[in-house]
């Protein structure tokens, strides 16, 4: 439990620092999302630590729209508070994917999440795109691992849920480039695109 727990902590914090960093007029900035502003991006992060944290979990005092930093940290704050709580963690419920532990799920989605949306955050604002090539690897293994079938559906709009698009279509990318352009790829994103 420490490791998924230890993770998501540091990446938490990683996208906080990128959403302090933002400067205030780069907030309606377009991100590599095509229907997401750099704002979305955050308010998409936050939403699915709600999601997270099951029904009635989906809210918290601050709202993105008034301030981004603050309602993610709470957000942030929320499901730490369930890693960190051996009893919640390891709760299980039904998931897209089967069934899963809180934790499992929170590392799954929320934790890989702020990864991929932390390069999103980091293209639509100018600041530095580097993921953690520790990251950068299990997500790789992760994502390429996952079943064709499974894989279609993850790429299919709305699959998991009105307006919910886990990748878009694959960005061919040379096989020689760093693997964190092939994975970006691999879920839709155009490395060589700047917005």
């Amino acid at each position: 439990m420490e490791e998924i727990a230890d993770r998501y902590r540091r990446r938490a914090a990683e996208f906080e620092r990128k959403i302090a960093a933002v400067p205030p007029d780069a907030w309606s900035n377009q991100s590599p999302c095509a229907q997401w502003t750099a704002r979305d991006v955050v308010d998409h992060v936050v939403a699915m630590h709600g999601v997270m944290l099951g029904p009635g979990g989906g809210s918290f005092g601050t709202q993105v729209r008034d301030d981004p930093l603050r309602a993610f940290q709470e957000a942030r704050a929320a499901v730490q508070e369930v890693l960190d709580n051996p009893e919640l963690a390891g709760q299980e419920a039904d998931t897209p994917t089967g069934k899963l532990t809180a934790e499992q799920h929170i590392d799954q989605v929320v934790s890989d999440d702020l990864v991929l949306h932390g390069w999103d955050l980091a293209r639509a604002t100018g600041q530095d795109e580097t993921m953690d090539p520790d990251d950068v690897e299990r997500l790789w293994r992760s994502t390429t691992s996952i079943p064709a079938e499974m894989m279609e559906r993850y790429r299919t709009p709305g699959a998991f849920g009105p307006g919910i698009e886990v990748f878009g279509a694959e960005v061919p990318v040379p096989a020689d480039a760093p693997l964190q352009d092939r994975l970006l790829g691999l879920i839709g994103r155009d490395p060589s695109v700047r917005r």
